[in-house]
């Protein structure tokens, strides 16, 4: 298996969320009210899943490792382009976490801006994915070795293991703190 493998994977995820998340916009605008705990839970997902676990592997391994190789001008642009779709989607969910913390002091107003965040993360996800499924992942492949393809994967595979340890350190950090 290539290390897209995986990454490709997780889109597929990423997508039926993103199908949740839609159907949720509808009934906030149908109702006129916000579900916090659903939100809650878009925010985890989006953090812990397609962000720290899906894009930390691309960052912190995918991307590191083709930094090292010569790429095309068209290659580099378009890991500069996700690299910056990564920070707007993290600066996204953030203001959409201000927003629902608003909303749950009682600032009913805001539920157009929690409206308009879902909304922006449902349309940028499929076309960040399609740009990284279609234009990028396979293309990107052909600057690694058979050996280095397999000692990737296997990072991808130590990356996920330390990810549960990692959110519940956290868990605890922010308790302690309280």
């Amino acid at each position: 298996m290539m290390p897209i493998g995986p990454l490709m994977k997780e889109h597929r995820l990423i997508e039926k969320m993103l199908q949740l998340m839609e159907k949720e916009i509808e009934k906030m605008k149908k109702f006129l009210k916000a579900n916090p705990l659903f939100i809650d839970i878009t925010v985890d997902f989006i953090r812990m899943y397609a962000d720290r676990t899906h894009h930390g592997k691309e960052e912190e391994i995918l991307f590191r490792d083709l930094a090292k190789k010569e790429l095309s001008p068209n290659h580099t642009k378009i890991m500069e382009e996700l690299i910056k779709e990564h920070i707007w989607a993290r600066t996204t969910v953030g203001k959409l976490v201000d927003a629902k913390n608003q909303y749950e002091k009682g600032n009913v107003k805001v539920l157009n801006d929690i409206v308009k965040y879902l909304t922006e993360l449902t349309e940028f996800y499929p076309k960040h994915i399609e740009k990284e499924d279609k234009h990028f992942f396979i293309p990107v492949m052909k600057y690694f070795t058979k050996e280095e393809q397999d000692k990737m994967l296997q990072e991808f595979w130590d990356f996920d293991k330390t990810l549960i340890h990692e959110k519940y350190e956290k868990v605890i950090e922010n308790l302690q703190n309280k």
